[in-house]
């Protein structure tokens, strides 16, 4: 580790007109963007509570038949002639950072738009049946009055549960049920030649089931999924922890916060959520969250914040207070912790709106937050989005729990991005190898957090402008993205693919186990009708070329990481 002992020196970069363009663009978020996405966020409310007014057996026969217009339009296409299948959903309008470019080449469409109900929430069962398009907010909103929650809600309120699932969903109480999609029962899957399915881990899809996460919708077409319900309380007792060191030490304080010894998972002193955010290279915050009774919150000297109303201080900055007043607890209603980076959305606020953390912005116009990412995308162009890719940092490295503390000083020394997050999540071991899976033979070592049957990792959220960036130095992002990516092949992590990725095919499945999912690939019909995931995933515009070879070309087994 000699190599890390000495900083970087880097030349001061030369300013051009996109510096400016993207210093003053929060004139262009306060009079265009925010307005729309309030417009926006209040009409797909009303949208939502019309469709809470439907009775079950209406909206489920509303889905029946959505379903059989996929399958009809599936049906209408001519492989000789089409491109590959895609929803029609527009590029900008993903959450994630990547830029869709597999929809500027040629491609044939299904529109999935109406796919936006839950479907049942089933207090028995414990189970919610959701469409792909329900998000969050809409979740939460429905099942915490009634003491209920799923097993991982993700931190932010526009993220879907297609994109959740087919993609990457996390959040702090991942170290206790995995990712969003380890909490899924039953996926309701329309295949190339029409075919509705229902896959489970014990039926005959049950390959399928193991597939379909990470897979960007390239195995087929999610219409609903079955998703874990768990009983809640009405707050979050959260403790906040202020830890000083050196990076690594950071990473340990970080690791004892929450993990305990390998086996000893059913302790009670485990804690219902776990989040860590360090700062700058000396200084984090470790929080963890116990669930708490209305009556406990209320009782005669227990603090109660309401982090959710529009002009408190975003969270991240609540939090860093623990640095200077030390440890303290407070309560917060349930739902409003579950979205507390919504408002801010992590830090990436303080870029979009450099004020936009003062008291009087907050007092104002705070109740307008957040801009929708969907309209900031629309409102860059080329230039600016290029921009972002090279002078921005938007990635999220899932790492090997024990090697948290490498990570952080390797992020200190190639990006200076802080603050960054810290998130803990169990990969299980599966009865098939899927796409992301634990290192062979952890279960050996015993380590701290580990479990005979899961292996902890944690995601070492990396979103902001490096220092180099901040200095006005020289800073090529595109190059530290590739030795970031590097960096987690040597160590067995794993890049979530909303991220704008460099990986070349051959190390994209390096990172990545392609033999459960190019066998399901060609069982399923997937082969020439969906484009392969790393194509989907694939960085820069695609031309006709290139989708020609994509619809005849499979993944060679060679590329896949074996045992």
């Amino acid at each position: 580790m000699s190599d890390l002992e000495a900083p970087l020196v880097r030349p001061k970069r030369k300013k051009v007109w996109v510096d400016y363009f993207v210093q003053f663009r929060w004139i262009i978020v306060i009079f265009v963007v925010l307005p729309i996405s309030f417009t926006l966020y209040f009409l797909t409310y009303l949208g939502d509570v019309r469709s809470d007014w439907k009775s079950y057996k209406q909206r489920q026969k509303e889905h029946e038949e959505n379903v059989k217009k996929v399958v009809k339009r599936l049906q209408e296409r001519n492989p000789s002639k089409d491109g590959r299948v895609c929803t029609a959903r527009k590029p900008w309008i993903a959450v994630g950072m990547r830029n869709v470019d597999y929809k500027r080449a040629r491609h044939f469409e299904v529109d999935l738009s109406a796919f936006r109900n839950i479907l049942e929430i089933n207090q028995e069962t414990m189970i919610a049946k959701c469409e792909p398009l329900v998000n969050m907010g809409r979740i939460t909103r429905a099942t915490v009055p009634l003491n209920l929650a799923l097993a991982a809600v993700a931190e932010l309120d526009d993220l879907t549960v297609g994109g959740l699932i087919n993609g990457y969903g996390i959040e702090g109480s991942s170290h206790l049920y995995g990712l969003f999609s380890d909490t899924v029962v039953a996926y309701e899957i329309v295949l190339a030649g029409g075919k509705v399915v229902r896959a489970t881990k014990d039926n005959e899809y049950s390959d399928l089931f193991y597939a379909i996460p990470w897979s960007q919708g390239t195995l087929g077409l999610l219409v609903s999924a079955e998703i874990k319900l768990i009983p809640i309380k009405e707050y979050m007792k959260l403790t906040y922890t202020p830890v000083r060191g050196s990076v690594k030490e950071l990473g340990k304080a970080y690791i004892d916060s929450f993990a305990p010894r390998f086996g000893e998972e059913n302790s009670e002193e485990v804690p219902d959520f776990v989040e860590g955010m360090i700062y700058n290279p000396h200084e984090g915050v470790c929080m963890t969250g116990k669930y708490a009774s209305k009556e406990e919150a209320e009782k005669k000297g227990n603090k109660i914040n309401s982090v959710g109303w529009w002009f408190k201080p975003w969270f991240y900055q609540h939090a860093q207070t623990a640095l200077t007043k030390g440890e303290f607890v407070e309560y917060i209603p349930t739902r409003e912790y579950y979205h507390r980076h919504t408002r801010c959305l992590y830090w990436e606020g303080k870029l979009i709106l450099p004020f936009g953390d003062q008291w009087w912005f907050r007092f104002l116009l705070g109740w307008m937050m957040p801009p929708k990412v969907s309209l900031l995308k629309a409102t860059q162009g080329e230039a600016i989005r290029n921009y972002y890719h090279e002078m921005h940092v938007i990635q999220d490295m899932l790492v090997p729990l024990y090697k948290v503390p490498d990570a952080l000083e390797w992020v200190d020394r190639e990006m200076e991005v802080y603050p960054l997050w810290l998130c803990p999540h169990r990969l299980y071991k599966l009865p098939y190898k899927t796409m992301v899976y634990p290192e062979p033979g952890f279960e050996e070592h015993c380590r701290q957090g580990d479990t005979p049957y899961a292996q902890m990792y944690t995601d070492v959220g990396v979103y902001y402008a490096p220092g180099p960036v901040l200095r006005g130095e020289v800073f090529d992002g595109v190059d530290a993205v590739r030795r970031m990516e590097s960096w987690l092949i040597e160590n067995h992590g794993f890049q979530p693919q909303y991220a704008v990725s460099e990986l070349n095919e051959k190390n994209f499945w390096r990172m990545f186990d392609a033999g459960l999912y190019e066998q399901c690939r060609n069982k399923y019909g997937a082969v020439g009708t969906f484009m392969s995931v790393y194509y989907k995933c694939k960085k820069g515009k695609k031309t006709e070329k290139e989708v020609q070879e994509a619809e005849q070309a499979q993944v060679e087994v060679p590329y896949a990481e074996t045992d």
